[in-house]
């Protein structure tokens, strides 16, 4: 059943609280070149955080047991247990690396949306295209070639192929990709990390994005969809299968279908939250920084079923509270 408008509201605010707590922790490692202790302090704040959240959740997308234990799992409950029944799709730190070298776009990310709402895969690997708001439901394709898809979207905005900013991962399995999109004439924003960032600078004007391309985490597909499905962006995703394993793992997860394409809708619906807290500076977000010992938070929050975006400024003042969460 839909979650209220009353309670989704709510339920928005109690997100960022879960997002604003990882990325308190986990800018306590800023810099300081330990990204397991990032990643672990990020989840265990979040952990605490949303194990207090008055929902009936179910995790979806979540942290990877050999490496974390049994926290933040796909499988786990989530929340009190008292509330509405929600999917959970979680990342407490998008680049651990990008935390541990104090470099741009590291952010906590959660996304909630009623039962069935968000699309359980793996972790494997995922092919991915997106493009912000107010464009054509098929405008861009994987079936596509780099270049038709950049002659479409410059179309679609009236301008030149050359105009076009096309976000990648730095990584060399996307060598021919950059290859392609050069010779198109289209510009490239290599990033280090954090295609969740990636894919959602697409929806805002200030990051000079038009467009993701490439392969990244299938999980963090999903949490961007989620983010799409706010902000009314397109996406299109499609699994990456490069051995037996990698195979054997989508077929006993339940995928049927290979070789499906996903769009948003088929990886975050119903009514969808997402809400996401800076960790390091970025086109999106602003990192955590401290001013007389007060940490300073910045996030955003975003709902499917109004479109509202919503950008949170919080001071965070632990001298007034009877019981601060510890913060490493």
């Amino acid at each position: 059943m839909p979650v209220s408008h009353s309670i989704g509201r709510n339920l928005a605010m109690a997100a960022v609280r879960v997002t604003e707590a990882a990325a308190l922790s986990a800018s306590r490692f800023l810099g300081r070149g330990d990204e397991v202790a990032a990643d672990i302090g990020a989840r265990d704040a979040m952990h605490r955080a949303l194990s207090g959240l008055d929902i009936n959740g179910a995790i979806r997308i979540g942290e990877d047991s050999s490496e974390h234990g049994e926290r933040l799992c796909a499988g786990e409950k989530a929340g009190t247990g008292n509330g509405p029944s929600v999917d959970v799709g979680l990342l407490p730190l998008e680049g651990p690396t990008i935390i541990a070298k104090g470099e741009p776009n590291g952010i906590s990310v959660i996304a909630m949306a009623e039962s069935g709402g968000i699309l359980s895969v793996p972790k494997l690997y995922m092919e991915k295209i997106a493009v912000g708001g107010g464009m054509p439901k098929d405008l861009v394709s994987l079936e596509a070639t780099p270049e038709e898809n950049l002659v479409a979207l410059a179309k679609t905005k009236r301008v030149e192929v050359a105009d076009l900013v096309v976000c990648i991962l730095d990584r060399p399995r996307h060598a021919e990709l950059i290859g392609q999109i050069r010779a198109a004439g289209a510009r490239i924003m290599l990033i280090a990390d954090g295609d969740v960032s990636g894919v959602i600078a697409t929806t805002q004007p200030s990051s000079g994005v038009d467009i993701y391309m490439g392969i990244g985490g299938a999980r963090e597909g999903v949490l961007a969809a989620a983010a799409l499905a706010c902000a009314g962006g397109r996406m299109h995703g499609r699994l990456v299968l490069r051995s037996e394993s990698d195979r054997a793992l989508a077929i006993s997860s339940g995928i049927k279908d290979l070789t499906h394409i996903y769009d948003v809708n088929d990886m975050a619906s119903g009514d969808v939250t997402f809400a996401a807290t800076g960790v390091t500076p970025g086109a999106m977000l602003r990192g955590v920084v401290r001013v007389h010992g007060c940490p300073i938070t910045h996030s955003m929050v975003m709902r499917s079923t109004t479109g509202t975006m919503r950008y949170i400024e919080a001071h965070h003042d632990f001298s007034r509270e009877a019981a601060p969460l510890p913060l490493a």
